[in-house]
């Protein structure tokens, strides 16, 4: 074939033409550069091929990469990893062979996307979201994705939703703000981890997590250097009472003195704003995750305590009244997971006290069903729980249509991929949970909210005293 049949063949004459003539409307300074640009956007976008890898958690657990080519260039998502396996959980998929990785392997998921999934996405456009996880869960045909795993399922949504991004030529939260209907842009309140106990920390202490949530600053910014500044404070009140022992940290860089008591780790917290200067602008959230020291009935708080377990047994009832003079005592403005997870009768009698944010780990499936029973009044939303970005957003549409709280979490099995921070701020979720203001995992998503809030200028509106609806 002559250059020239090529040329004619493929219209190109009139399509160099036409990218000239742009050029010189746009003044462009480089018009190589413009007309090389200008018909690149002439090139519909679609998917080319999709390859899986495993890689590590923060953990030095398996999880899943993907990376997602497009004709216009390469896009990578990777996928946090939680403890949760709940009989209500979607399935985060693994090979279970106990001679490699302690049966954590995700091979059987690497070739599920590879494969399976690769095969139905190739050549579909990665602007339209909904029809990619549509045709992705068509695939799974299970309700709790236990044939290709939530964890293929959500590696291959967040990557196609970072290539839709790059192809409308936005950030990728202006593409879920798109995605979700947001035309408010609102950065979230870091909840920062303190202190760790349950099942993240080594400590007896039963509780998950104390947080502090800086409701008071003005900006993000501020905001991260009010949680920075307690973290560091509280290390030194940790050193001062305990030695250096008790400043060893947690699953999410968190601190983790051995103590067992709720108020004896709130009180530390405390004296760490106290010494800031910033009481003023702190408030404070647990996350109790009741569900690990539930037993029969009751809730054993000395559950980590093998000399003592069975010695702190506590109704529903009196942790009902435990939590009511917690939230006298100290400012405590949100609980998560007060009750075992299938308690919604007791979780709904601490919410209807309304004396504060009562956050359930709920979900998808069961959202429409606590939001009518009223069972609590936010959603935490871990997005590996949902597998897709729609359904993600399906869900925050549902819980802010009730004018419930929507806490954005990461899982105590992290990676340094920062996608939560965009989906934040395009959902505008009030409150962001990443942890402690510690570790590249955990720091990577508050960088990237940094980040986002400088380049939003003048625009940017911080959550702030309306975390609990922005």
């Amino acid at each position: 074939m002559s250059v020239q049949d090529y040329l004619d063949n493929h219209l190109l004459s009139r399509k160099i033409e036409d990218a000239v003539n742009a050029a010189v409307r746009a003044k462009a300074p480089d018009p190589v550069l413009f007309i090389s640009n200008h018909m690149k956007k002439g090139v519909p976008c679609e998917i080319t091929k999709i390859r899986a890898r495993q890689i590590f958690d923060s953990r030095g657990i398996p999880t899943v990469e993907v990376d997602l080519h497009t004709n216009k260039g390469m896009f990578r998502a990777a996928v946090p990893s939680g403890p949760s396996t709940g009989v209500h959980d979607v399935v985060e998929l693994r090979d279970g062979d106990k001679g490699k990785y302690l049966g954590k392997c995700v091979s059987g998921v690497i070739k599920n996307i590879n494969e399976k999934i690769s095969e139905a996405l190739i050549g579909m456009d990665p602007t339209l979201q909904t029809q990619i996880d549509q045709a992705i869960v068509d695939l799974d045909k299970t309700e709790n994705k236990g044939e290709l795993g939530a964890n293929a399922m959500l590696a291959v949504s967040i990557a196609a939703c970072k290539a839709g991004a790059a192809e409308k030529e936005v950030s990728l939260y202006k593409h879920v703000a798109d995605l979700s209907g947001q035309t408010n842009l609102v950065l979230p309140v870091p909840a920062f981890t303190l202190i760790s106990g349950g099942k993240h920390a080594g400590s007896n202490l039963a509780i998950q997590e104390i947080m502090i949530v800086p409701i008071g600053a003005t900006t993000f910014e501020e905001a991260m250097q009010i949680g920075t500044e307690t973290y560091h404070h509280l290390k030194g009140v940790i050193f001062e009472k305990y030695g250096p022992a008790g400043c060893n940290v947690g699953d999410d860089g968190s601190l983790a003195p051995n103590i067992s008591s709720f108020s004896e780790g709130l009180d530390l917290v405390k004296e760490a704003i106290d010494r800031t200067g910033y009481s003023g602008k702190i408030k404070m959230a647990l996350d109790v995750a009741a569900t690990n020291f539930y037993i029969g009935t009751k809730y054993d708080l000395d559950f980590k305590s093998p000399n003592k377990s069975g010695q702190n047994f506590k109704s529903a009832e009196d942790m009902i009244d435990m939590y009511t003079q917690l939230c006298r005592d100290y400012p405590i403005v949100s609980i998560e997971e007060p009750f075992d997870k299938d308690d919604w009768e007791h979780t709904k009698l601490f919410t209807n006290l309304g004396i504060c944010q009562v956050v359930g780990d709920v979900l998808f499936k069961r959202i429409e069903k606590a939001i009518d029973e009223s069972t609590c009044n936010a959603l935490l939303l871990k997005v590996n729980q949902f597998g897709t970005i729609t359904e993600a957003i399906e869900a925050v549409k549902m819980a802010t249509d009730a004018h419930w709280g929507v806490v954005m979490s990461h899982r105590c099995g992290e990676t340094e991929d920062s996608f939560i921070a965009d989906l934040a701020v395009g959902m505008t979720t009030g409150i962001i949970k990443a942890g402690a203001p510690c570790r590249g995992e955990r720091i990577a998503k508050y960088n990237q909210l940094l980040r986002i809030e400088e380049e939003l200028g003048d625009r940017a509106v911080f959550a702030g005293k309306n975390w609990r609806l922005p």
